[in-house]
């Protein structure tokens, strides 16, 4: 399979970059690592007239930290991400989160900004032209029917984003940059339940970097992702949980289920038994119960909606787990 020809641009700053997309109606696709745009442009998936690349503006690629805060451009690369000591150590989930990203070759040339943009996946729509000719036209292709979800009146495609569950987990917020003033974008409410539209990002704009706030001496975090082959497939589920407690006493906590449905699932209810009994063994079993019953309607596409509702179960309860034996631990030194 060969890239469609395509007008290559190479703005030097990231408002040359605005401008560009603005003035493309929507035909512009941004080139950072290109580990997922370029596979999608040789399957047809997507068909630019022109593309940005963006990898050389000098602020996309800073990483910084100020006042606690810690700012990641969002062409950051992987690889570095992972060998930054100071991320490592402040935020150990996202850190585990960025390892469990595809495997190291591909690391090596992804970003930030492009998993947290990652678009999303349906099998029967992730093939080649020839293959998806072959059906009948989906809401992705421009027809009205929901292959995955038979009757539904929307795509269901799935947003496997690794670091999307961490970051809205760890209370991040997102900088998009457009014609008007910078938005800052809680990370919780990046994503929307809509497998074609599945951020809120307005034709023209771009993220810019990714916020990280301070964190306390009393935050506990896990991040879990379960996949067929480790180390190169996307997840079947992950999860994230980022708890604040002392003890058995917790003052908050935040559950982020990921990889079973068009964006991340803040699991609330799971979240509030937590908040409410604490960190106990009991208190455990009943949040990854309850969990069962936040996700929605969910597709059989990857693995079957039973099995993900039972893997939600069991990846909060590890989780959780793994957060309770982490504050045992802080509590004894």
């Amino acid at each position: 399979m060969r890239l469609p020809h395509f007008e290559y641009v190479k703005p030097e700053t990231i408002e040359q970059a605005v401008s560009v997309l603005a003035r493309s109606d929507k035909k512009a696709k941004l080139l950072a690592g290109g580990t997922d745009l370029l596979v999608n442009m040789k399957y047809g998936v997507v068909h630019p007239d022109a593309i940005v690349s963006i990898k050389h503006i000098p602020e996309l690629c800073a990483v910084s930290s100020a006042n606690g805060h810690t700012s990641i451009g969002a062409c950051a690369n992987l690889t570095d991400l992972v060998n930054n000591q100071n991320i490592m150590a402040k935020f150990p989930a996202f850190d585990t989160a960025v390892r469990a990203i595809a495997s190291q070759h591909l690391r090596n040339m992804a970003t930030l900004g492009g998993n947290v943009c990652l678009e999303t996946r349906c099998w029967y729509f992730n093939q080649s032209k020839l293959w998806r000719d072959a059906r009948e036209l989906c809401h992705r292709t421009g027809g009205t029917v929901c292959h995955a979800i038979k009757g539904a009146n929307r795509c269901h495609a799935i947003n496997n984003s690794d670091t999307a569950p961490v970051l809205a987990a760890l209370d991040a917020q997102i900088a998009v940059a457009g014609k008007g003033p910078q938005r800052l974008i809680p990370a919780k409410d990046f994503y929307q339940d809509d497998g074609i539209k599945h951020t809120v990002l307005d034709p023209g704009e771009m993220v810019t970097a990714i916020e990280l706030p301070a964190g306390n001496d009393t935050s506990h975090s896990a991040f879990i992702k379960v996949s067929m082959r480790k180390g190169i497939d996307f997840a079947m589920a992950s999860i994230a949980a980022v708890v604040n407690a002392t003890g058995k006493s917790v003052s908050s906590a935040r559950l982020v289920i990921g990889s079973i449905a068009s964006r991340p699932i803040m699991l609330e209810k799971a979240s509030q038994v937590i908040l409410e009994s604490g960190l106990t063994e009991k208190s455990i079993d009943k949040a990854g119960e309850v969990s069962r019953t936040e996700l929605g309607i969910l597709t059989n596409l990857f693995t079957s909606a039973g099995y993900k509702r039972q893997l939600t179960e069991v990846l909060v309860k590890r989780a959780l787990n793994e957060i309770k034996e982490k504050t045992g631990k802080a509590g004894r030194s």
